[in-house]
């Protein structure tokens, strides 16, 4: 059984407690500067003091945080808790479209945003019911001066500023299986939905990941690398919520595309822990300035999003010396579900299930495989959602009568018990770590007046792990040039297909469902 800490009942008391307790310690360092845990306590404090005192937020309210990786992002997700608000997490490469259904599903009545985002936002703003309206500039904190000054919003330094004058509030009580958070996903309908995750299911699954990842990681003397999206499920409860809990310096890296960048940003740091997925572990080992690093003290990296490759960790222990732990999670399981025990990896697989966790092996009925049989994954355990947001309909279906999450993944069980993924139920695509979901991409396809079919499958991708392939059935003679452009404006660019090929006709079953299968198959 996983063991709490005294006197925690919510995430802000977890993190409170953590704030204090490394006080001097450096937190975060993101763009060259650093903050120690009492300067993030400070300042998300007088935030949580706007949220409340200033911008009138009564406790359980959705607030949007739209922010790539920079301290501003823990500061806004740890005043959000401290003020008893929920956290939804949005994407900064969003479109419009994505931004209003998100916005509005969550009933958000406040958003902390990048300016450079915000004409996005002023484009269907008056379609949310969004009130209050936080901006920030990437070098804010480094140079004050740069904070943005846009009528109808208030720069983040002014929201702090303003929130430090104003008196401290009595922090509602919350319960541990309150809703804390909204994870947005998508589905086998293609309609993004918000995983419902209670502070349990987020507090449980950082101590089952500190549970496993055992004593090796030390109080107040790690250096971790995130460069994954913090508004990603794996970054935001393994980096910030689990790793920054042991005193850990976490180093943001805003643009992990740049890879000369990433490696300069790397430099001063002695680092002793990395999160990634397998196409940074493969573009940093090919660089040849990455290897030039020191990797001495370097002692866990983790994978997850996305399956890991021999070739990626062949590399990663070339260059660095380092094997790479993989686990296995979902947004609806907080995320993790499964994670290797460092040092004694069974690479291939995901390792065995996190404390207090169960997996079940299950058939086409909902009832368990026999031994050595592959199945579909379902999952039991404190990290498992609430339930989808206000979509009651879409939690019935991916959850037994005894309570499991069937995952919509196949897996099977190794002579040792390690969990490996075989094969994907659903459709989705995976690229670089992201989920893509083909129905979304098709509604966009037969949007437009020429295309009257689309099917959209993915296919292997050296760089990315898989990549969105289009096909289509048109009504006029169009270029594939012009789709693609129709796409960009409707769709973040990872959703983007990457080929798009115009059939005559697209292949079906007799009774009229396009066969995704063999378009895979194809070429």
């Amino acid at each position: 059984m996983i063991t709490y800490p005294e006197n925690v009942t919510c995430l802000a008391d977890y993190i409170e407690s953590v704030l204090t307790k490394f006080a001097d310690r450096p937190a975060y360092t993101a763009l060259g500067q650093t903050l120690t845990f009492s300067e993030i306590d400070e300042k998300s404090s007088a935030l949580a003091r706007y949220l409340v005192n200033e911008a009138k937020l009564e406790p359980g309210s959705r607030v949007a945080i739209q922010l790539p990786n920079l301290i501003q992002n823990p500061i806004a997700v740890y005043a959000a808790l401290r003020a008893g608000l929920v956290v939804v997490n949005t994407n900064p490469l969003y479109t419009e479209r994505e931004m209003k259904h998100q916005f509005t599903d969550s009933g958000a009545t406040a958003l902390i945003i990048l300016s450079d985002l915000l004409p996005k936002y002023d484009a269907i703003k008056s379609d949310t019911t969004i009130r209050t309206v936080i901006t920030t500039s990437a070098t804010e904190l480094l140079d004050p001066s740069s904070a943005p000054s846009i009528e109808g919003t208030v720069s983040l330094s002014s929201a702090v500023e303003t929130g430090a004058k104003t008196a401290e509030f009595k922090r509602p009580a919350v319960e541990k299986e309150e809703l804390a958070m909204l994870q947005y996903t998508g589905g086998t309908t293609g309609v993004s939905k918000g995983a419902a995750l209670s502070h349990n299911n987020v507090l449980a699954n950082c101590i089952q990941m500190l549970d496993r990842i055992g004593q090796q990681f030390k109080d107040g003397q790690e250096v971790v690398v995130c460069p994954l999206p913090l508004y990603h499920i794996y970054a935001f409860t393994v980096c910030m919520m689990a790793l920054f809990s042991k005193g850990s310096q976490i180093v943001l890296i805003p643009n992990p595309r740049d890879i000369d960048g990433f490696i300069q940003t790397l430099k001063p740091h002695s680092i002793t822990a990395f999160a990634g997925i397998n196409t940074l572990f493969v573009g940093l080992g090919r660089h040849p300035e990455f290897a030039k690093l020191d990797f001495s003290k370097l002692h866990l990296t983790m994978s997850g999003g996305t399956a890991l490759t021999q070739a990626a960790v062949s590399i990663w222990k070339g260059v660095t010396g380092n094997t790479i732990t993989e686990g296995y999670g979902l947004s609806e399981t907080a995320p993790v579900v499964s994670f290797n025990i460092p040092g004694k990896e069974e690479i291939g697989t995901v390792g065995h299930e996190l404390e207090d966790t169960e997996v079940a092996l299950l058939d086409s009925y909902d009832k368990p495989v026999g031994d050595g049989e592959s199945g579909q994954i379902a999952v039991r355990g404190p990290q498992v959602m609430l339930g989808y947001w206000q979509r009651d309909d879409e939690t019935a279906k991916v959850m037994t009568e005894d309570n499991f999450f069937k995952t919509g993944d196949i897996g099977v069980r190794t002579e040792s018990g390690a969990i490996k993924i075989v094969d994907r139920l659903k459709d989705m695509i995976i690229v670089s770590g992201f989920n893509v979901y083909p129905n979304e991409i098709e509604e966009i396809l037969t949007s437009h007046p020429d295309v009257m079919e689309a099917a959209v499958v993915g296919k292997p991708d050296e760089k990315t792990g898989e990549r969105v392939c289009a096909f289509i059935a048109v009504s006029s003679d169009i270029k594939v040039e012009d789709v693609t452009a129709f796409c960009k404006e409707q769709l973040t660019n990872y959703k983007v297909p990457k080929s798009i090929e115009i059939l005559e006709e697209l292949p079906k079953s007799t009774v009229g469902k396009i066969l995704r299968r063999e378009l895979r198959d194809k070429g």
